[in-house]
């Protein structure tokens, strides 16, 4: 049986126009120190999004969207654009689901 695979690095898709794209990514720079995993970031990464990312009903991806990867190079999605709580973006609900997405 093989052991569970373990998260090594986080990647944001992202794009300097997008929403909330600097504050997502200080968010994912941040978590990456403090878990001792790679960042990298993808800017408007499409065949990215294309292969790992959440799309829309039309099959388009909405940036950012953000990955783990994994030892075993397996990339999952955690995460597509930022939580909002009333009319205001969480950023704190975006840094704790990607801490529960790491483990």
């Amino acid at each position: 049986m093989r052991p569970t695979a373990k998260p090594v690095k986080i990647i944001l898709v992202g794009a300097p126009w997008a929403a909330f794209n600097d504050k997502l990514k200080k968010i994912c720079q941040e978590v990456a120190s403090e878990k001792g995993l790679e960042f990298e970031e993808r800017n408007e990464d499409y065949l990215f999004l294309m292969k790992y990312g959440e799309k829309d009903e039309l099959g388009g991806a909405d940036i950012p969207q953000v990955f783990i990867q994994l030892d075993d190079g397996t990339v999952k999605h955690i995460l597509t654009k930022v939580p909002v709580a009333g009319a205001q973006p969480d950023f704190e609900e975006a840094r704790r689901r990607i801490l529960e997405a790491i483990g």
